[in-house]
């Protein structure tokens, strides 16, 4: 396997890359809305929802939580998660200030 280049790139283009291979999976995208919904959301309410396995839930939770997009509380035996507001906002801005680059130069092509 090949070692990637990030000192080649800014640290916003590693961040947007990283944050992009986080959400870049239906079912972290399916924990997100699902979570958005309910405001918050117990781990069994996930793999009743989504259908997936509790340890395959868990595994995408934990890599949701090591971006920062969400954060769990423990309630009782239950862990309970919601999204981190700053965060939601510092990566929507940050993807839209991506996607603006091109509403700057579309009609050059």
């Amino acid at each position: 396997m090949g070692v990637t280049k990030t000192d080649l790139f800014t640290r916003e283009q590693n961040e947007l890359a990283t944050v992009a291979k986080v959400i870049g999976h239906p079912a972290r995208i399916a924990i997100l809305q699902h979570v958005l919904r309910s405001n918050q959301c117990i781990n069994s309410d996930l793999v009743k929802e989504l259908g997936l396995a509790q340890a395959t839930i868990s595994q995408h939770l934990k890599e949701l939580k090591s971006l920062g997009i969400i954060k769990g509380t423990v309630e009782g035996t239950a862990m309970c998660y919601c999204v981190d507001g700053e965060v939601w906002e510092r990566i929507s801005k940050e993807f839209q200030k991506f996607f603006s680059i091109y509403d700057e130069m579309k009609d050059c092509c």
